[in-house]
């Protein structure tokens, strides 16, 4: 499938993409940093679940952001969907995806564009694997979109996403506690939530939370047809192990919360944690597979 080993290289293309912004737009190359690591995690996290696909597979990706991955996998050869509205706490996505797709361009490396949220998606058993990191828990309807989402895939595809899970009390975003609701950590903790630092549009990066979790995924797949849902636990194991080798990454948590993972990886003690029930874990890896043609609704 990858003949040619500059197609999977994704260091090749984020590279190209960089010297952009560096004679376009240098003052975004720090988010442009942010996101290049994003899109190197997200290629890793489904290295084996491309692996399985046919050249030229039709690849849908749930909330595609800055397009840096979607372009990638499109450069593999897929035939790839990115499906991308810009909505609250993420308009500062508009001036790099237009430079990102300006290089996309130049290598022929499009992918098809739906300009809409994942609630409006109406494709119905056509993509043979889709995919989201870290964007379920933005989603203003997380039933709706695993049931658009679930109807989109062709029968024995799969829909793979990972996102908090909010049963765990920690939010990433903020890296902050949470109190049983989000309502109650909001009238808590207000003053670190919008006032905060650390976050592009703080206002509205915390409208746009929905907390997810792992029992309302159970109970949005349950009601529906032909869908199967299985959890992945040894994500937060992984995750912890990329606190302590990305440093980019790393940098987002507190000194403290960074030293006690880094703590924790040494000693090896992180690796219990794929006993925990998944939902009771602070990270949710999730694949829904798609078994039959589900029941038109």
């Amino acid at each position: 499938m990858h003949e040619n080993p500059r197609e999977i290289d994704i260091d090749f293309w984020l590279d190209k993409v960089r010297a952009r912004f560096v004679a376009s737009a240098p003052e975004l190359l720090p988010l442009f940093s942010t996101y290049r690591a994003e899109a190197v995690f997200g290629r890793n996290y489904i290295e084996c679940d491309l692996g399985r696909l046919r050249q030229g597979a039709r690849v849908l990706e749930v909330g595609a952001g800055s397009l840096l991955l979607s372009c990638q996998l499109a450069r593999e050869g897929f035939d790839v969907t990115a499906l991308e509205p810009v909505g609250e706490g993420f308009s500062h996505f508009d001036q790099m995806r237009q430079l990102v797709l300006a290089e996309a361009r130049s290598q022929g490396c499009c992918p098809t564009i739906l300009d809409r949220p994942a609630e409006a998606l109406d494709a119905v058993d056509c993509f043979d694997y889709a995919f989201s990191v870290n964007v379920m828990e933005h989603v203003n309807d997380v039933a709706s979109v695993l049931e658009k989402v679930g109807k989109s895939l062709a029968v024995g595809a799969s829909y793979r996403f990972t996102c908090p899970n909010y049963l765990f009390p920690y939010e990433p975003h903020f890296n902050i506690p949470t109190f049983f609701s989000k309502q109650l950590t909001e009238r808590i903790l207000r003053r670190k939530i919008f006032f905060s630092r650390s976050v592009s549009d703080p206002a509205g990066t915390w409208k746009s939370l929905n907390w997810i979790s792992v029992i309302q995924i159970n109970r949005g797949v349950r009601r529906l047809s032909g869908l199967r849902v299985t959890f992945n636990r040894s994500m937060l194991t992984s995750t912890l192990e990329r606190v302590a080798l990305d440093t980019e990454f790393a940098g987002r948590r507190s000194p403290v919360i960074r030293g006690f993972i880094l703590m924790l990886v040494r000693l090896r003690i992180h690796l219990l944690f794929s006993f925990i029930p998944a939902a009771m874990q602070p990270i949710i890896d999730c694949r829904i597979g798609k078994t039959t043609n589900l029941e038109a609704r």
